[in-house]
């Protein structure tokens, strides 16, 4: 359910149980994260500890979270302002682990979306606002759901909107930087209608850029609006940044796929790009 300082916290159908992951985890290079199915020994004379790790079906680096069905990007219509490129990035790292990307909306009576609605309208993904609890509640039903988002963009506040009793600790923007302070500081999994729901550390943009490459060749495949036009291109050998005979650039020109998706999408390219194989 979550870990803090060397200690994870396992939820059993006895209870709750504090345990220490075994020594052989560190020699693996493997740490347990909030998600993960677990075996464990509990002991009344020792402590607790964690014997296996099940296989995952996914893991983030950041949020680092596993076995996740969607993730919920919460995206401030204002302080902190959106920032595509973050937002990009974060729907092509769930694509890239087949996890379905949902974009909410906060602070939206403070400034319109209707911008936002129109670059993602091509993508397929959910869009929602955060007063659409019902909505959001249908869809962590019987799920896996992170939430994550840039620092104080709202997520522990919404949260506390789908589930009162939990009373998550929020904190306001600074004037002063224009963010929000970190209030959640490790992943941690509550119970929400019906499903699990993990509230993750808040996160700067830079904190995002550094974390997790996708290979140049994955790339285009985390666009969905791209999938099915990848082989329509000239060239079987076409980036899609801008390239003559480029069925993606075509689709742009023609106002079919947004320009800051594909600007987004040429910018994690020359990331990607400049990343040695030894470096991944």
């Amino acid at each position: 359910m979550k870990g803090i300082g060397g200690f994870y916290y396992v939820e059993t159908a006895a209870g709750l149980f504090e345990c220490k992951a075994k020594g052989r985890f560190r020699k693996e290079k493997l740490t347990p994260l909030a998600g993960d199915l677990v075996s464990i020994t509990v002991r009344d004379d020792q402590e607790n500890t964690i014997d296996e790790i099940r296989p995952r079906k996914n893991a983030l680096k950041r949020p680092p979270v596993a076995n996740v069905d969607r993730l919920f990007l919460v995206i401030s219509a204002v302080q902190p302002l959106p920032r595509p490129l973050v937002i990009d990035k974060l729907t092509c790292i769930a694509e890239k682990n087949e996890i379905e990307p949902v974009l909410i909306f906060s602070k939206t009576d403070l400034a319109p979306i209707e911008e936002w609605r129109q670059i993602y309208a091509t993508t397929g993904y959910t869009m929602l606002e955060n007063t659409q609890l019902d909505a959001i509640r249908a869809l962590i039903s019987g799920k896996v759901c992170a939430f994550t988002g840039n620092s104080g963009v709202g997520k522990s506040t919404l949260i506390n909107a789908l589930a009162p009793s939990l009373d998550l600790s929020t904190n306001e923007i600074s004037e002063k930087l224009g963010r929000g302070r970190h209030t959640t500081r490790q992943a941690e999994i509550f119970h929400v209608a019906d499903g699990l729901v993990i509230d993750t550390a808040g996160f700067s943009s830079l904190d995002l850029l550094q974390t997790e490459v996708i290979q140049k060749d994955e790339l285009a495949a985390c666009f969905p609006e791209f999938r099915d036009h990848l082989l329509d291109c000239r060239f079987s050998t076409c980036s899609h940044t801008c390239e003559k005979g480029c069925a993606i650039c075509a689709l742009v020109e023609r106002g079919e796929i947004s320009p800051s998706r594909h600007k987004s999408y040429c910018t994690l390219y020359e990331e990607a790009k400049s990343i040695k194989p030894w470096e991944l």
